[in-house]
């Protein structure tokens, strides 16, 4: 019954990366799906932000987007340290855990946590984030159970990396398209002024930018007011 859940699940995924991808619509959704394939009674995930900066990304319930906060915040928990050793952590038991998360434990334990799983998110040694189960009663999780938690996270790694080669590609494509239309404008400009002042492309550049810079003008939207006539340079 796992691994049918697991192969759901996977095909599910599948299609969200094929649509709009939200990298937090599909964390909550994996986090959902994780309590079911694995049997436990929460999950939540926490990722890097473009600072490198952990951040609470989705939790299967309130309380655990609380303790994921809270991980965060206070640098300790299960999460912090998947993500720091790039390692799986374990802890059946997490009462026997205090002393290493003085801070954690007591508030996972009065959230009638008992034992956590936590999962790297990384692709080699780039690690992005975790991926945290929750049990609410003490035991280790089987080997199966295990291994069905680490290929969902496996794929979820995939698809945040691969959504930010994406968006980082498309605001370079955006920088460059801005690039390209501020130097048509520009060109106008020089145009427009060469004509109107008598003089060449490359003497109206520099009165375009000796006007910009004695009034604080950017360049460009200078480019633009003079091609549409708002601003006027006489000679």
């Amino acid at each position: 019954m796992r691994e049918g859940r697991s192969v759901r699940a996977c095909v599910e995924f599948s299609d969200q990366l094929v649509n709009d991808f939200d990298v937090v619509e599909f964390l909550t959704l994996l986090c959902q799906r994780l309590v079911k394939v694995m049997e436990v009674s929460a999950a939540g995930a926490v990722v890097t932000d473009r600072h490198g900066r952990l951040q609470l990304a989705a939790a299967s319930t309130g309380r655990v987007a609380a303790l994921q906060t809270l991980q965060v915040q206070r640098r300790q928990g299960p999460c912090v340290d998947a993500y720091r050793s790039g390692r799986r952590v374990a802890v059946p038991d997490l009462r026997r855990a205090r002393a290493h998360w003085p801070v954690f434990v007591p508030r996972a334990l009065e959230a009638g946590v008992a034992a956590v799983c936590a999962f790297p998110m990384r692709l080699r040694a780039d690690p992005i984030g975790a991926l945290n189960v929750f049990l609410d009663a003490p035991g280790e999780l089987d080997e199966a159970t295990t291994h069905a938690g680490q290929v969902l996270t496996d794929l979820a790694t995939i698809a945040i990396l691969q959504a930010r080669v994406t968006q980082d590609a498309t605001r370079r494509a955006a920088q460059l398209q801005h690039a390209l239309e501020s130097r048509v404008v520009l060109e106008q400009a020089k145009g427009v002024l060469a004509e109107r002042l008598g003089v060449d492309p490359d003497a109206a550049f520099m009165r375009l930018r000796r006007y910009g810079r004695v009034r604080g003008l950017h360049l460009t939207e200078l480019a633009r007011q003079v091609v549409d006539g708002s601003i006027v340079l006489e000679g």
